[in-house]
C-alpha cells in the first residue's frame, strides 16, 4: 500500500509574507537580512522580473507592523528583541499599466487617500509629493514612531514609457519630486527601501538621494532575493523527491536537472550560486521541469533595443563589461548588454580582478533558449511560409551537409525577415541565420576574427564544418570571391571535418535568396 503524506503547499502567485506564514506554504527564511538592514536606513535594491522583491518587501513590513508571531522558527526571531510597530507606507507600483500621463499621480493618490484616513487630510488638495511629505509628518506626530517607506518597482512608470519620450519625461519629473522628499524627510523616517528592475542613473531621478545606498552588486546581500543550493536542498527536498519519483528518475539526477535549467544567477563578485524562485516553485507545485519565468513575460523593449544599433547577437554573450559601467548603468543604457544583465537575460558568471570587469553570459538553460526563441520568433515572424517550414528536413539535410538542400529551405523563413533599409537588412539577416542555426543545437559563430578579416558566419556539425559569406543587393558570386580572397577556411584547415564554403545574395527588392554559390574543399 502507497504510504499517504501530506501535500506540501508551494506559494504560487503569493507576495504576501503574511498570507505565506499563515496558509503553512513554503518558506525561505531571509529574515537574518532584515536584521543587518535595519542597522542602516537608505537602500535600494536591483532585481530581475519575478524574483522576491515584492515578499521581502511585504516580510520586511511584517517586522515594522511588529508582527512577531509571523516570524516564530525564523532567524530574526532569536536575532532581536526589538518588534515594536511603526508607521509603514507600502507602495506597489508594479500593478498597474501606465498609459498616460495622469495614470503615476493617480496611483499614487489612491495610495495618499488610505494614509489620509489614518492621519488627517488636511493637505489633500495638494500634489502628491506635498501630501506624501505631509502624511510621513503626521504619522510621526500621531504615533510618535519613526515610518517605514517601502517602494515596490519604483520604476514600473518608467519602463512602461521606453520608447515615449514626452511621457518619460513627465514620469520622470513626478518621480523626482515624489522621490526626492525622502531627503527632506529624514528626521521622521527610520528605514527606506526602494526595490526596481535597474537604477535610471541618466535621468536623475536619484540625483537628489546621495544617501541612498545600492546594495544590489553587495556579497552582503547578494543572496536576498532567489534560492541558494542549500536552501534548495534545505527546503525543496521533498519537491525534488517528488519529482524524481514521477519520473522514475533520481534525486540526483532531478538536482542536475534543476541547477542546468533554474540556477546560474550571480548578483556581485563573490556571489553564490541562485537558482530563479519564481520557476523553483512553480516547477514544484506543478511536478514538471519547464519554461516558467521566460514565458510569464518577455520585454519587447529589448527588441527594439538590439535593432537600434544593429546589434549582432553573437556579441550578447559571453561578454565582458567594466564593472563601473555595469553598476552605474540605467535601463536606457546606450550599451545593451547593462540593459540585459538588469532583467535578467544575462548575469555574472566571473570577475576579471585585473582589468576589473565582469564576465556576463546566460544564467541557465531556461533563460538561453528562451531568450533565443523569443528573438527567433521577433526576426523571422510567423507567417505561413514558416509554418511551412519543415525543422527535421531541415536537420538532415545540415547534418548530411547538404548545402544546397538546406539553403533552399532556408529561404522561404528569410523571406519573413523584417527590415527597413538595406542596412538593416544586412543585420537582421545574418542574426535570423544565426539564430536558426543556433536553435537547431549547432555551434554557430558570427563577425568571427580570422587573419585576414571577419567571416560572417561559421557553424560547426559532427562531420562539417560551414563558412558562410553574406551579400545584400549584390551577388552570390561576389560573397564566395570574398571567402576565396579572405582564405576564411585557413583556421581549420587541420581539422578532419569537411570544409563547406557558402556564398548567399539577399536580394531586398524580391525578398529572397539569389542561387548559392557553394564549394566543398
Amino acid at each position: 500500500m502507497k504510504q499517504w503524506r501530506m501535500e506540501i503547499k508551494y506559494p504560487v502567485g503569493i507576495q504576501s509574507f503574511k498570507e505565506l506564514r499563515e496558509g503553512g506554504y513554503v518558506y525561505v527564511d531571509k529574515t537574518a537580512m532584515i536584521h543587518q538592514l535595519t542597522k542602516g536606513k537608505y537602500y535600494f535594491l536591483s532585481r530581475p522580473r519575478r524574483f522576491g522583491k515584492s515578499l521581502f518587501l511585504s516580510t520586511l513590513e511584517a517586522y515594522y507592523l511588529g508582527q512577531r508571531d509571523l516570524f516564530k522558527g525564523l532567524a530574526l526571531d532569536t536575532l532581536t528583541d526589538d518588534w515594536e510597530p511603526h508607521p509603514v507606507f507600502h507602495i506597489d507600483l508594479n500593478n498597474r499599466e501606465y498609459k498616460d500621463e495622469t495614470s503615476l499621480t493617480s496611483h499614487l493618490s489612491s495610495h495618499l487617500k488610505i494614509w489620509e484616513a489614518t492621519y488627517g487630510d488636511e493637505e489633500k488638495e495638494s500634489a502628491t509629493e506635498e501630501r506624501f511629505a505631509y502624511m510621513v509628518r503626521r504619522a510621526y506626530e500621531k504615533t510618535g514612531k519613526k515610518v517605514v517607506i517601502l517602494i515596490d518597482e519604483y520604476d514600473k512608470p518608467l519602463l512602461n514609457a521606453i520608447g515615449n519620450e514626452k511621457l518619460t519625461d513627465v514620469y520622470r519629473s513626478q518621480l523626482k519630486a515624489f522621490y526626492s522628499n525622502l531627503k527632506t524627510l529624514d528626521p521622521y523616517i527610520e528605514i527606506a527601501l526602494l526595490t526596481g528592475v535597474a537604477r535610471f542613473s541618466k535621468v536623475s531621478i536619484f540625483s537628489d538621494l546621495n544617501n541612498l545606498r545600492d546594495i544590489s552588486f553587495t556579497d552582503q546581500f547578494s543572496s536576498i532575493c532567489g534560492i541558494t543550493s542549500e536552501e534548495l536542498d534545505e527546503y525543496f527536498r521533498e519537491g525534488i523527491s517528488s519529482i524524481a519519483e514521477k519520473e522514475r528518475i533520481s534525486y540526483d539526477e532531478v538536482r542536475e536537472m534543476l541547477r542546468c535549467s533554474y540556477d546560474g544567477y550571480h548578483f556581485s563578485e563573490e556571489s553564490p550560486d541562485i537558482y530563479n524562485p519564481f520557476s523553483l516553485v512553480y516547477c514544484f507545485a506543478n511536478k514538471s521541469i519547464s519554461s516558467y519565468w521566460f514565458e510569464s513575460g518577455t520585454p519587447t523593449y529589448l527588441v527594439k533595443l538590439l535593432n537600434r544599433d544593429f546589434f549582432a547577437l553573437c556579441d550578447i554573450a559571453p561578454s565582458y563589461i567594466d564593472r563601473v559601467e555595469l553598476e552605474s548603468a540605467g535601463l536606457l543604457s546606450e550599451d545593451p548588454l547593462p540593459v540585459f544583465y538588469q532583467t535578467g537575460y544575462l548575469t555574472i558568471k566571473n570577475y576579471d580582478r585585473e582589468f576589473k570587469r565582469y564576465l556576463l553570459d546566460y544564467p541557465n538553460k531556461e533563460v538561453k533558449e528562451g531568450f533565443l526563441r523569443f528573438l527567433f520568433r521577433s526576426y523571422i515572424p510567423e507567417t505561413s511560409s514558416r509554418r511551412g517550414f519543415s525543422i527535421p528536413d531541415f536537420l538532415i539535410d545540415v547534418r548530411n551537409g547538404d548545402a544546397d538542400g538546406f539553403m533552399k529551405r532556408m529561404e522561404s523563413l528569410i523571406a519573413a525577415v523584417p527590415y527597413s533599409d538595406k542596412g538593416s537588412a544586412e543585420s537582421h539577416f545574418q542574426n535570423a541565420v544565426y539564430l536558426l542555426f543556433t536553435l537547431m543545437g549547432f555551434y554557430a559563430q558570427m563577425e568571427m576574427r580570422t587573419s585576414d578579416g571577419r567571416m560572417d558566419l561559421r557553424v560547426e556539425t559532427e562531420r562539417y564544418i560551414f563558412i558562410f559569406e553574406f551579400k545584400i543587393d549584390s551577388t552570390s558570386k561576389s560573397a564566395m570571391d570574398q571567402i576565396e580572397k579572405k582564405r576564411y577556411w585557413l583556421g581549420d584547415r587541420m581539422s578532419n571535418k569537411k570544409i563547406v564554403l557558402i556564398g548567399a545574395n539577399f536580394d531586398t527588392k524580391t525578398r529572397r535568396l539569389d542561387t548559392p554559390e557553394i564549394r566543398e574543399l
